[in-house]
Formats: C-alpha cells, structure tokens, sequence
C-alpha cells in the first residue's frame, strides 16, 4: 500500500513520497480555488474534515464513525494531521461500519440493486428496517434480502405483541399491588437486562442485545395472565420499554406520532404565528416537545427532530 506511485502519482514537490497533500494546487484555471500562502488552490478532503471537526467538536473528540473503506486513507490521515496539529489524542474510540449487501451482491446502481430508505418504507415500516439493521454487528456485513425483512418484520412483532398483550392485561388487572411470588419473578428479570448491557457494552453488540430481549418477551408470555396484579404488569412493561428505548424500538405505539401530523402542526404554528398568536404557537411547540419533538427555528423555515 505503501509503495510509491502504487496508489497515487508520486508528487515531484512533496518531501516524500509518503507524504499527503493538505493543500491541492489549482491544476486548471476554471478549477475552484484560493488565495494561500502556497498559492492558487484548494484544501485536500482529508484536511476538510479535521478542520470540521476543530471548528465544531474541539481539538479532541470521543467517538468517530464511518465506513470500513475510510480507515485507510482518510481516518489515518485525519489522526496525523489533527495530532500533529492539536498535540491531542484525536479520537477515543472509532466505529467503522461494514457494508450492505442486496441478495447477497454489493449495493450499486450500475448493478440495478440500488434501494433508498424512501423505496423500502412504501414496502416496510422503517422501524422493521431499523430491527434488521439492529440484527447484525455493525462491523459485521449485511445483506439485505426480502426474506430477513419479513424475518425481522415477524421479530419486531414478537415484541410488539408482547407489550400489546401486557397492556390489555394491565387494563384488565383485577389486583393492584405485587405479590411475594410475582416480586420474586420480577426479581428474575434482571438476568435479562444484564444479558443487555453486557452486549450492549461489548462495542454495542446489539444482535446479542436483541436476543437478550427475545428472552425477556418468553419470560414475559409466560409468566403472566388474567390473575397478574397490575403493579407487576407495569413493573414489566416499563423494563422492556427501557430496553427497547435504548435502540430506537417503538412497542408503545399510543405515544407515536405520525410525520404527517408533525408537519400538520408546524403549519399550524406558523400560521398562528403571521396572526400573532404567539400564545397558540407556544402551545403547539410544547405539545410536540411533549410528544418528544424538538423544533429548531431556521432561516431556511422550522426543521423538527425527534428526541
């Protein structure tokens, strides 16, 4: 890799051969360029990104993620220059994501196989899409295939039924407080929540995490019914919510907001806002921020997040 001129031409004004350019002569005049104290040109891509990062996050950072393919040049050349530049460790911990196959071919558009997330969400609810993106190792690669979707399209629902069931039991609880027998099997449920953040801990392995989660789900269809006091009902439903919170699973569905109404209220908003309701403005931005959407005014127009 290191060879010279193996990856790139070599560079007749550089010091070595090994080293990369931070600043990139203008080679034609129509080419986009600045003033510098090295003349006419532009900054290499890979000084862009430390100087982002500088500018934004400090000098030091915790996390950097991307792509397997960035480790070498890209992320070795922002460690140089960003350490050499700050005198500081550049980033504590990296992440770097393995590729996403379709029916066991790489993604590309030359080979017709190309799938945006807008395409797969007329077909799936892009929470399954999340579920099966959460079934591997993020390091690990990943094929997508309409089988392992309609796989994790019957896992969600696993645990989404599972929640759907505790609910209507909780509505339906003729006792109120806990057992002995029932705090007893609560107590159990603990070996699951360690399962998950023992995966979790281990550089997010969330495929363990899930499986930590299915057997909390058996746990929870087992051991209860009719009889189970309420108070142990939501003692498990809040443990597997905090579960699923933690990656982004919605088993909740009556707190879900849908998009379009989003949209529909910050329409509202604005509307009230040209009429000077600043009062109903004020309430709609609290009522979304309670629904956990966070709403950002820009001079492009509102941009909403969801927290």
């Amino acid at each position: 890799d290191l060879e010279s001129g193996a990856r790139i031409a070599v560079g007749d004004i550089k010091q070595d051969p090994l080293d990369f350019a931070l600043w990139k002569a203008r080679k034609e005049d129509d080419e986009i360029a600045w003033e510098s104290p090295w003349g006419m040109g532009r900054p290499g891509w890979h000084i862009e990104c430390s100087v982002m990062s500088k500018k934004y996050l400090g000098d030091e950072i915790d996390i950097h993620a991307g792509g397997e393919d960035l480790i070498f040049p890209h992320h070795e050349n922002e460690i140089a220059q960003s350490e050499a530049a700050n005198g500081k460790e550049f980033a504590r911990y990296w992440m770097h994501n393995a590729f996403l196959n379709i029916d066991n071919r790489k993604m590309s558009k030359s080979l017709g196989n190309f799938r945006t997330v807008r395409e797969i969400s007329e077909q799936y609810d892009l929470q399954v899409l999340r579920f099966f993106m959460l079934s591997a190792h993020y390091r690990s690669p990943l094929n997508f295939s309409a089988d392992l979707m309609e796989a994790s399209k019957n896992g969600l629902e696993r645990i989404v039924n599972a929640a759907d069931n505790l609910k209507f039991l909780m509505g339906n609880a003729k006792a109120e407080a806990i057992t002995d027998a029932e705090a007893e099997n609560f107590a159990k449920t603990e070996e699951f929540v360690a399962g998950f953040e023992k995966a979790m801990d281990d550089d997010f392995n969330t495929a363990d995490a899930i499986a930590a989660l299915f057997d909390l789900v058996k746990f929870i269809n087992t051991m209860t019914d009719e009889d189970s006091s309420k108070e142990y009902l939501e003692n498990l439903f809040d443990r597997l919510v905090r579960l699923t919170e933690v990656l982004g699973i919605i088993v909740d569905k009556e707190d879900e907001i849908l998009d379009s109404d989003i949209e529909a209220l910050i329409a509202e908003r604005q509307a009230a806002r040209k009429e000077k309701n600043f009062a109903r403005a004020d309430e709609i931005r609290d009522e979304l921020l309670a629904k956990g959407i966070v709403l950002k005014d820009t001079r492009e127009g509102v941009q909403w997040k969801r927290a």
